[in-house]
C-alpha cells in the first residue's frame, strides 16, 4: 500500500508564493506518474498538473500555466508544487495523487489515479 502525505499549505496574500510537498511511502515512487488536484466547496475536483516518472514531462491546467511549477525528486520520494503569483481563486484543498501503472507520461483524469493524499488547505487572501 502506498501512502501520500502532503504538506506546505497555509494562508498567503494574493501575489505570494507557497510550495507544497507530497512524500510517498514505499520503494516504487520513481515508477509513479504523479499529479496534483484541487477542490473548492461546491465544485468538482480540478486537475492542476501532472508529471512523468522521470520528471521530464509535465502538464498544467491553463489557469496555472506560468505560475505553478511541478517537480519531483525520486531520491526523496517527493513531488513538489511551487505556486507563485497566487490568486484568491487558487484557494482550495490541494491533493497529490499517484498512478501505479501507466504507459502514458501523464494524465489529467482523476479516475486514473490509484492513490491519494489527505489534502492540504491553501488559502489566498485578497
Amino acid at each position: 500500500q502506498v501512502q501520500l502525505v502532503e504538506s506546505g499549505g497555509g494562508l498567503v496574500q494574493a501575489g505570494g508564493s507557497l510550495t507544497l510537498s507530497c512524500t510517498a511511502s514505499g520503494r516504487t515512487f520513481s515508477s509513479f506518474v504523479m499529479g496534483w488536484f484541487r477542490r473548492t466547496p461546491g465544485k468538482e475536483r480540478e486537475f492542476v498538473t501532472s508529471i512523468s516518472r522521470s520528471g521530464g514531462i509535465t502538464k498544467y491546467v491553463d489557469s496555472v500555466k506560468g505560475r505553478f511549477t511541478v517537480s519531483r525528486d525520486n531520491t526523496k520520494n517527493t513531488v513538489y508544487l511551487q505556486m507563485n503569483s497566487l490568486k484568491p481563486e487558487d484557494t482550495a484543498v490541494y491533493y497529490c495523487a499517484a498512478v501505479a501503472t501507466m504507459t502514458r507520461s501523464f494524465t489529467t483524469r482523476a479516475n486514473e489515479y490509484d492513490y491519494w493524499g489527505q489534502g492540504t488547505q491553501v488559502t489566498v487572501s485578497s
